[in-house]
Formats: structure tokens, C-alpha cells, sequence
């Protein structure tokens, strides 16, 4: 099933799916400190679900990620 999100799009979401297992930290973890399910997560990871800013703002930081630098390090990289 081919993507309708850009290259840059993906590379946040592998950089957010990254973080979060480097921390150890599970789905079901990190949709419970969103107040969301884990299936959210999960369709986030999977593609079958975009995020808006706040939520991508939201999870960054409960990954200990600065935004910013996730942004700038999808864009420099097309």
C-alpha cells in the first residue's frame, strides 16, 4: 500500500517511533500519557493516521525531543 504522506513526513514519524522505543517505552505508555488509545499509536507508527502539530508537539515532548529539531532534521534531509 503505497503512502499519501511526503518522504519528510515519514522521516518525523520513524524519528517519534525511534525515540520512543530508544526510551523503551511502549505504545500502550505513550497513548496513555496522550489520554489516547494505543491503537492511536499505533496508527500513527502504521501510516493510517496523520498527526496535527499540536499532537506531533505533544508527543515530542513526552519523548524528550525538541520539536524544532525533528522538523529541521525531516526537511534537511530531502
Amino acid at each position: 500500500m503505497p503512502s499519501i504522506y511526503s518522504s519528510e513526513y515519514q522521516l518525523v514519524i520513524t524519528a517519534l517511533r525511534s525515540a520512543r522505543r530508544d526510551k523503551g517505552m511502549t505504545q500502550a505508555q505513550l497513548a496513555k500519557a496522550l489520554g489516547k488509545p494505543q491503537s492511536f499509536i499505533a496508527k500513527v507508527e502504521n501510516g493510517e493516521r496523520r498527526l496535527d502539530v499540536i499532537e506531533f508537539a505533544h508527543i515530542a515532548h513526552l519523548l524528550s525531543l525538541d520539536p524544532a529539531d525533528v522538523l529541521k532534521m525531516a526537511l534537511s534531509q530531502k
